[in-house]
Formats: C-alpha cells, structure tokens, sequence
C-alpha cells in the first residue's frame, strides 16, 4: 500500500505536527505499507488561490501543468491521509484551496449527466485526523457535524472514495487534553491498518 499524508499546519511546533510524526513513525513498523511520502501544504509553498481568466479555464483545472506532480501524487496512493487543525469549524484555508484545485472535474470526477457523477478516485482511502480548541462534541452539537459532513459526503464519496475514517480530537489546547493518550492511539492505528 502507497500512503500519501497531507500536512496542514504552519508550525512545526504544533499537535498537528506530532500527529504527523506518530502517523510516519506507525506506518514504519506496519509491513502493509510499502511506501510513504508527505506533502506539507505550507513548506511547499503550495498557491491554496484560484484563478481563472481568459486563458486559464476552471474545465481545464485536470491538466493544468503546474498542478501535474500533485496529481501524480494522488494517483500513486492507496491511502490518502489528512492532518490539520480544525479552524472555525472546518480545515484551514490552505487546505480547501488543494482541494478545491486538485479534486477537478476529469481527474477526481466525470459528469455523466445525472445527479451524481462517477467517482474516478475509487478504490482508495482516507484518514482525517484533526484537532480544535472546542470540545470533542461541539461539532456534532453546534454544527451539526458540518466538518465530517463536507469531507466524507460534499468530497470524498463525490470522487469515488467511500472508505473513510475520522480521528477528531478536541480540547486540545487544554492542559486535560490527553495529548499523549491521543498521539499514542494514532501511531497505535497506523502500525496495524490495512487498506
């Protein structure tokens, strides 16, 4: 299995960081995984921007040359694996502009002409892992899960991908956090996942 791990924080010094490293350090003792390579979002200067004009066409977005290693990226991968904060109920901005430029229609999805397209990314999977200063509950409470919601249905599943798991921390910036029970459990998850 060739596992991807996007990375969207800008501190190295943050949870999301120590998250990262315990899903790299699982994954090296897993023999179900063959390869792993990261893509962190704001160390690679990745453009989260949209543009669009005259000569740049958002139906052209799947093969928009500047964008062609990024697509490669998420061809070779079995198994996709997200890490991010979760800010104002949702990823950061840095990582809805990936999405918003990589998941394009003819790479991600094909429209068939009926109410839901045919997914092109199947058989692959996702891991989410994300934190917030909120409570653990305060999404399914306040926002009626909003944050799940958009990735699982509004994304994943549109592009073909139905296999996805959620680690959604919270209190994280409370000294009762548990930050190292938690980290524990997703190297734990990454030493014995299969596909």
């Amino acid at each position: 299995m060739n596992m991807l791990i996007i990375y969207t924080h800008p501190n190295h010094k943050s949870l999301s960081y120590a998250f990262l490293q315990e899903v790299i350090q699982g994954s090296k003792e897993n023999s179900a995984i063959k390869e792993v390579k990261v893509l962190d979002l704001y160390e690679e200067q990745f453009n989260p921007v949209l543009v669009f004009n005259e000569t740049k066409r958002r139906r052209n977005m799947h093969s928009e040359p500047s964008l062609a290693l990024y697509r490669e990226q998420l061809t070779w991968a079995d198994k996709i694996v997200f890490v991010y904060p979760i800010w104002w109920g949702r990823p950061p901005a840095m990582l809805m502009g990936y999405i918003d430029q990589m998941f394009a229609s003819d790479f991600a999805y094909k429209d068939t002409g009926g109410l839901l397209p045919e997914g092109l990314l199947k058989g692959k999977s996702v891991v989410c892992i994300s934190s917030m200063k909120g409570p653990r509950f305060y999404p399914l409470l306040w926002l009626n899960n909003a944050h799940k919601v958009l990735m699982r249905k509004a994304l994943f599943n549109y592009v073909g991908i139905k296999k996805v798991k959620f680690f959604e921390f919270g209190s994280m910036e409370s000294s009762k956090g548990r930050h190292e029970q938690k980290l524990k459990k997703i190297n734990a998850y990454f030493r014995t996942v299969s596909q």
